[in-house]
Formats: structure tokens, C-alpha cells, sequence
């Protein structure tokens, strides 16, 4: 599964601080899972869903979604 932030974060003009602000999420949680660095909790995925007014299955690319 490929988590899709950097590209939606540069597709709304969103950098990781505002998005971390909205989210809840912090800065280096957001930069290591935009990098796949992080394993993604569904936790951050629904604070990062709502913070950019999307559904949670909109930030991964899976061929089961």
C-alpha cells in the first residue's frame, strides 16, 4: 500500500506544518509517512482524512480499495 500525502499535500498547496496544525498529527509523523517510513496508524490517517476533507481510502493506493 503507497500512502499518497506528498502528492495530495502538493496537489492542494498544503506544506507539513499547516497540515500538521489541522491534523493533530506532527510534522515528522507526517514526513515519514508521505516517505514510507512510518507504518500509518488509522488513527493519524482519520486526523489527516479530516483535515484535508477527505476520505481515509483517498490517501492510499491499493489495489483492494
Amino acid at each position: 500500500m503507497k500512502i499518497l500525502l506528498g502528492e495530495i499535500m502538493f496537489e492542494k498547496n498544503i506544506t507539513y506544518p499547516e497540515l500538521a496544525r489541522l491534523s493533530g498529527v506532527s510534522r515528522s509523523t507526517l514526513h515519514r509517512m508521505a516517505n514510507g517510513q512510518k507504518t500509518n496508524s488509522i488513527e493519524h490517517l482519520e486526523q489527516i482524512a479530516k483535515a484535508l476533507n477527505m476520505r481515509i481510502s483517498d490517501l492510499y493506493e491499493s489495489d483492494w480499495k
